[in-house]
């Protein structure tokens, strides 16, 4: 038997537990790993669960682009990775704007002061792709 509700959150403010970027940190050069967004979960909370992430990047790709692989890490271009795409390829052509929206879990996250990163690699690409927008969001629950 599930357990009742007892609580509605109406009246609950959650503000303290979402943390949100828009900054574009960079653009993809080449083949490199690049941060395109960083965000820091500054609150000292307790969590029961872990930090719950969101990103999304919209560029146009450069040169000789054939593939790109999206990543959520922590820390930076070097550290733990939480999600990764893999090489995707739909859209991946010179020229072309994309948009892609990726989401992933970190059950460890080491509170306040957590750093996440949202970086793009794109495969066999020459020069700079432009990002134009992107956006981290975290919540930790």
């Amino acid at each position: 038997m599930p357990h009742p509700i007892n609580l509605g959150a109406a009246g609950v403010d959650l503000g303290d537990r979402f943390f949100q970027s828009t900054a574009v940190a960079a653009s993809p050069s080449g083949t490199t790993e690049t941060t395109v967004c960083t965000l820091t979960v500054t609150g000292d909370l307790a969590f029961t669960k872990g930090v719950f992430l969101f990103g999304a990047v919209a560029y146009t790709v450069a040169g000789s682009g054939t593939a790109v692989t999206y990543k959520l890490r922590q820390t930076g271009t070097s550290g733990t990775t939480i999600f990764t795409t893999g090489a995707t390829t739909a859209g991946i052509t010179a020229g072309n704007l994309v948009a892609e929206n990726i989401q992933g879990f970190d059950a460890s996250p080491v509170l306040p002061g957590q750093v996440y990163v949202l970086t793009v690699t794109v495969t066999g690409g020459s020069g700079a792709s432009t990002v134009s927008a992107a956006n981290l969001f975290a919540i930790v629950v």
